[in-house]
């Protein structure tokens, strides 16, 4: 049925919004949207769904942004590269590197309410970008959450009067240190036997002590910290396990606690954002509370001021002359923030379309370099009075990864009054820290497939999150044997390396050149308005994120991706060197990735009708589908030749023989008394020019 109305600049639907009587509410031609307030009463998009809350979004982002490398990693780094001066390059590449693609992500992710499958319809050619961001997420997912298994391990052995891992105990080795004396060479007397080469005292075939430890540890003989003793027999039986090729049989308790883990994040994600939108509000604001407690504490402690001083205060700015700084700096911006992995995309997917991105791009950005920043400070005060109740160094005893966390904080907290809640606090929150990342990986993987498809799936969702729960439970058993920490540093080197770096350019390359910055921009001008974060006018500031996107950026990326070439070293764990067929193993998961990226590139050529050139024309301009999601939202659009109002209806699109002259285009004035709309299906048959 269709109905000619007066002249306006602004028709009615039934269906999509409005009616002249006032009984529904009205969409105008314009593409400003004079009123931008968020109703979180109910959804905006009824098939897909949206946060229930703004806050619910911004949780949800920096709990995925800020994870275990904010706490084990970057103050090992800013110690290492300068102290205070390695935030020189840090804070560059947070603003040339890390912001501009998380908002780039964001951005896209809110403006088509897509996943990751079925977002690069303005050049489907680039759709196998999301496919390499799906495998990167499985891979990454599966190890993941085996480090909050290890967590809940930890947590259970905390609730005790007297820490396990305080003393060598039942499960020790010979070199767990109280079992080992100091002693002087006039000491190893018989019946004992001394070793002149090693300076080892020995009762029988036993270790009794050691009269130069400097010495012994050249043949590799030293004495092992309990901490560091449990978790190499105890936790996760290492110690029995001669490498990779020995893994060696299941852990139960390990299993247990993997099982643990996936049924905390299958039970959160039940309901899709509706369940972990409510989580996120204790998983991601918890962290923050057990660190403001923690340096409260860490201030007490003596030694603390060494250990912090050696943190930040001895700035050295030579090293800013060293490319390491540099690199060190931009892959810790660039992973810190999750970047390039699929999980910003899907998050925003769920946004109201008027949401303002660019605010909550900034805040997350700066809120989890922040975050990074002042966890330094609790690390480094435990840290400083661990050097001085062992005599040592500071520089002895600071490490990064999985051996700060379940070595030297645990050996830490035994030297502490009420240890075991020091113990209980701190491993809840690496379990937090851990479950708001794994939340995201697995909300990515099930948006892509059910957006693929929804009529099959989309009342199905918590079949197939349990689904790739279980799946990915299954893949992570391995881990669970004494040998399963090699095949998760494996994982952890390879799965989400510089294959991750190429699915940034490519994103740069997809949306700058491919699609175009200034439809791009217009893009955003439509979603947040000419005042984006309530600052600049984003006319203005636009040009930063242009200049970022289309040269700094990829630039950037350019220089990280370099440098891991040139400096690539086999993996190593320790003083365990990998074999050859397992380093082989880690780079086919490194190229999965970038073979998801450039084969899916290829099947859509190949499976495109046409000569050469229209298949290239077909593939890198955007399709019927490209655009937001609900037709409200589409009638805004006006920068982009041929866009189609409704997808879903016969709706002729903007007349593509007068390209805007701005954005590639320019339509003709249209006589508004001429147009004709669809009441039922509320879309115009014919272009329009505000």
């Amino acid at each position: 049925m269709s109905e000619k109305y007066p002249s306006t600049n602004s028709y009615y639907s039934e269906k999509n919004g409005g009616h002249p009587n006032g009984d529904y509410p009205m969409e105008t031609f314009s593409g400003e949207d004079d009123d931008r307030t968020t109703d979180f009463t109910s959804d905006e998009n009824k098939d897909r769904g949206n946060w229930s809350g703004r806050m619910d979004f911004l949780l949800s982002c920096l709990g995925y942004a800020v994870g275990l490398g904010n706490v084990w990693r970057f103050p090992y780094l800013c110690y290492k590269n300068g102290g205070a001066a390695f935030f020189i390059p840090y804070c560059i590449m947070l603003g040339i590197v890390g912001i501009p693609i998380f908002f780039l992500e964001l951005s896209l992710g809110q403006f088509t309410s897509r996943g990751i499958f079925n977002c690069w319809q303005f050049a489907p050619m680039f759709k196998g970008i999301g496919v390499a961001m799906f495998i990167v997420s499985l891979l990454v997912g599966i190890y993941y959450n085996m480090i909050v298994g290890w967590s809940i391990y930890y947590l259970c052995a905390s609730f005790t009067s007297k820490l396990p891992w305080s003393e060598c105990g039942d499960w020790s080795s010979e070199w767990c240190s109280e079992n080992v004396k100091d002693l002087n060479a006039t000491q190893c007397v018989a019946p004992l036997t001394y070793n002149d080469t090693t300076t080892v005292c020995y009762n029988g075939s036993t270790v009794y002590g050691v009269v130069d430890t400097t010495v012994a540890e050249t043949f590799g003989m030293k004495k092992i910290i309990p901490s560091e003793d449990y978790m190499n027999r105890a936790v996760l039986g290492t110690a029995f396990s001669e490498g990779i090729h020995d893994l060696g049989p299941l852990n139960w308790r390990l299993c247990l606690c993997l099982l643990g883990a996936w049924l905390i994040v299958f039970f959160s994600l039940i309901k899709g954002i509706k369940s972990s939108g409510k989580v996120v509000y204790f998983t991601a604001l918890f962290p923050y509370v057990v660190l403001i407690i923690l340096l409260g504490w860490g201030l007490t402690l003596d030694g603390y001021f060494d250990g912090i001083r050696f943190y930040i205060l001895e700035a050295d700015l030579n090293k800013l002359k060293e490319a390491q700084v540099w690199k060190d700096a931009a892959v810790q911006i660039f992973f810190s923030l999750s970047a390039s992995w699929g999980g910003l995309i899907t998050l925003a997917s769920y946004n109201r379309f008027h949401n303002d991105c660019l605010r909550d791009s900034l805040i997350v950005s700066i809120g989890n370099c922040l975050t990074s920043f002042f966890a330094g400070f609790v690390i480094f005060s435990y840290l400083g009075f661990l050097a001085k109740e062992l005599g040592t160094t500071v520089a002895k005893v600071a490490t990064s990864g999985p051996g700060l966390a379940f070595v030297v904080y645990p050996d830490a907290v035994t030297r502490m009054p009420v240890s075991p809640l020091w113990a209980i606090l701190f491993f809840i929150m690496l379990i937090t820290l851990g479950l708001d990342s794994q939340f995201a990986m697995l909300e990515t993987l099930t948006t892509a497939v059910i957006d693929q498809w929804p009529d099959a799936l989309r009342k199905r969702k918590s079949f197939v999150i349990g689904g790739f729960s279980l799946i990915m439970f299954g893949l992570g058993l391995p881990m669970c044997t004494n040998g399963g920490i090699y095949i998760l540093e494996l994982m952890d080197t390879y799965s989400g390396g510089w294959n991750v770096l190429i699915i940034a350019l490519a994103e740069c390359i997809s949306i700058a050149w491919i699609y175009g910055f200034t439809r791009f921009r217009e893009d955003i001008r439509t979603m947040i308005g000419n005042f984006g974060c309530n600052c600049f006018p984003w006319t203005c500031c636009s040009f930063w994120w242009i200049g970022c996107w289309a040269i700094l950026t990829p630039l950037g990326v350019l220089f990280i991706l370099f440098f891991s070439w040139i400096e690539y070293k086999p993996i190593t764990s320790g003083d365990y060197i990998y074999p050859v067929w397992a380093e082989a193993i880690g780079w086919c998961m490194t190229l999965s990735v970038v073979l998801g990226l450039f084969v899916t590139m290829f099947v859509m050529f190949c499976i495109t009708p046409g000569s050469f050139m229209e298949r290239m024309s077909y593939l890198t301009n955007p399709t019927r589908e490209w655009g937001p999601a609900l037709v409200q939202h589409r009638r805004k659009i006006k920068h982009v030749p041929g866009f189609v109002v409704d997808p879903s209806s016969d709706s002729t699109p903007y007349d593509d023989q007068y390209p805007n002259k701005e954005f590639g285009g320019s339509y003709p004035a249209t006589n508004y008394n001429d147009i004709q709309v669809d009441v039922d299906n509320g879309v115009t048959n014919t272009a329009y020019e505000p």
